[in-house]
């Protein structure tokens, strides 16, 4: 039986939120770089005891990337627990260092000219980020460089809290769109040409549009690409990526290998460093002539999801249960069908090795789900390489 979520009573809301306010007052008090060494401590003192959340991160690892040994995947799964505490400590300083004056110092803009002028054209334009980086800080930085947006927010339980959060986000022109009322309100804002914002790498459940996520099918959401084609609106997949000091990168101080993919270096000297990076923009011409719009639109922000993963997998939300919910070709036991198989064989990067790992993973799936082991496949030859940082 699935444990249920705490939610506090409604009497405990106001002593909860002074709580918390009080703890991120003191915490701003001190240095910002050691309360990010404090919040790194934390992390590897949590995940010493949260073996089975570990587990399955390192088992999450183990399907993004086969080639992938035990100890490599323990240290991401360490470092993508370092990076969850570290960012809880970042939001709180976010509103008070990112401003429009200082952005400059903490902030290196990546391909974002292309989205620049997209957003400032008056057309509405969807932003899609996935739970890798900064998610917080992208939609506020966004905000803060002039390019006001609506983001897709599900409510905190805490009300006190929930209108702190709304507030500090306004302030600077981050509207928060609460998810339980957003098919009404997305329409009228993209009839406005208002720049709306989803994090996007989440499972869609049985329903959603399955397509692929790391050579196997993923359960993707409809809503942004039909939005997306409704309004002729270009997708624009962007990530804020941390970025660590060289000087502390190679001598432990920070404890994350040199040259890592996921902790790329600079030379500052503030430990809140990211990049804004743009990743792909899917625009109107891209699907027009497609067989299937809808399915190439989601197939493709989904692969700018596996790009900002496999640029910083030590950022990553690795807990996520991207492939919990299957299609149902698999509940039946049966293989991907053909019009399915079709679709994907035409997606442009689709290579031949993808496509024979995607079958032989829906063969895998198929097989849990109906209690026997799946059968061996022999197209597969074995990995014997990481794919990190590959496109």
């Amino acid at each position: 039986m699935a444990k249920r979520k705490f939610k506090p009573p409604p009497w405990l809301h106001a002593p909860l939120y002074l709580a918390v306010r009080a703890f991120l007052a003191t915490m701003q008090t001190g240095d910002l770089a050691s309360n990010l060494r404090t919040a790194r401590a934390l992390a590897r003192r949590y995940a010493s005891f949260e073996r089975r959340r570990v587990a399955r991160t390192m088992d999450t690892l183990g399907v993004a990337f086969p080639g992938m040994d035990e100890q490599q995947r323990r240290a991401h799964a360490l470092h993508a627990y370092e990076h969850l505490f570290m960012l809880g400590v970042e939001m709180a300083y976010t509103p008070r260092l990112i401003t429009p004056d200082s952005w400059p110092d903490y902030l290196r803009l990546i391909g974002l000219e292309p989205a620049a002028r997209l957003m400032l054209s008056g057309r509405p334009c969807v932003m899609i980020t996935g739970h890798c980086g900064n998610w917080e800080l992208l939609g506020y930085a966004m905000a803060v460089l002039g390019f006001p947006m609506h983001a897709l927010y599900r409510p905190l339980d805490m009300k006190p809290l929930d209108s702190w959060v709304r507030r500090t986000r306004q302030r600077r022109g981050l509207e928060l769109l609460d998810k339980f009322g957003a098919v009404k309100a997305m329409p009228h804002l993209m009839s406005r040409g208002e720049l709306v914002a989803f994090i996007a790498d989440q499972n869609a459940g049985d329903r959603g549009l399955f397509v692929p996520f790391f050579n196997r099918l993923a359960s993707t959401y409809k809503s942004i690409g039909i939005m997306a084609l409704q309004f002729d609106a270009p997708i624009i997949c962007g990530q804020a990526r941390r970025l660590v000091r060289s000087r502390d990168a190679g001598d432990g101080k920070l404890d994350v290998p040199p040259r890592s993919a996921g902790f790329a270096e600079y030379d500052g000297t503030h430990p809140l460093r990211y990049e804004i990076v743009v990743h792909d923009i899917i625009m109107p011409e891209h699907w027009r002539d497609q067989p299937d719009p809808l399915f190439y639109v989601s197939a493709r922000y989904r692969r700018a999801l596996e790009q900002m993963v496999r640029s910083a997998p030590e950022q990553n939300l690795w807990l996520h249960r991207y492939w919990k919910s299957r299609p149902r070709h698999e509940h039946q036991g049966k293989p991907i069908p053909a019009g399915l198989k079709a679709k994907i064989r035409a997606l442009p990067w689709t290579t031949d090795d993808d496509m024979a790992r995607l079958e032989d993973w829906s063969a895998r799936d198929a097989a849990d789900l109906a209690g026997k082991p799946p059968k061996p496949s022999l197209a597969i030859p074995p990995s014997s390489t990481s794919t990190i940082g590959s496109a």
